[in-house]
């Protein structure tokens, strides 16, 4: 290990972490037709940036699945970390052996946005009897009105 004195601890984990190479989806294709390449590429790197190497595609419509299984494996022994769902693709197709891993998938968002339309709906509800209870008010001063004028008369 190499001695990074004087960096600052966030600079030091970008230098350290810079030639971390993953395997995983570049997105490719048409609009609710999507396609994967799968591709070595530097962890840094966005997704559907620059790569290392190419090592297979992947259809999730057809389930269509092309591997240069003799790649990934250098790949791997050099390395190479393979994203969650990468590693079950390479699993299903016999590239390697292990248990599937759970993919995680982002709860929170849809929590957030559960949230949001209760306290929409709240507010609205609320908007929706204060309405009413001016709406009656106005009907109980026409009703004295008609009460009083009728009293006159």
């Amino acid at each position: 290990m190499f001695q990074l004195r004087g960096v600052h601890p966030q600079e030091a984990l970008k230098k350290l972490n810079a030639h971390m190479l993953v395997i995983r989806f570049n997105t490719v294709g048409r609009k609710n037709h999507k396609q994967y390449r799968i591709a070595v590429q530097e962890k840094s790197q966005a997704p559907g940036g620059r790569h290392v190497a190419l090592v297979g595609s992947y259809n999730p419509h057809s389930k269509e699945t092309i591997l240069k299984t003799d790649e990934i494996k250098d790949w791997i022994a050099k390395g190479a970390q393979p994203s969650d769902s990468v590693y079950n693709l390479l699993i299903r197709n016999g590239v390697i052996e292990g248990e599937k891993r759970k993919v995680k998938v982002p709860k929170k968002k849809i929590e957030e946005t559960d949230q949001k339309e209760a306290v929409k709906e709240e507010k609205v509800d609320e908007e929706n009897k204060s309405e009413e209870k001016s709406d009656e008010k106005t009907a109980d001063n026409t009703k004295t009105e008609e009460v009083k004028d009728a009293e006159d008369k």
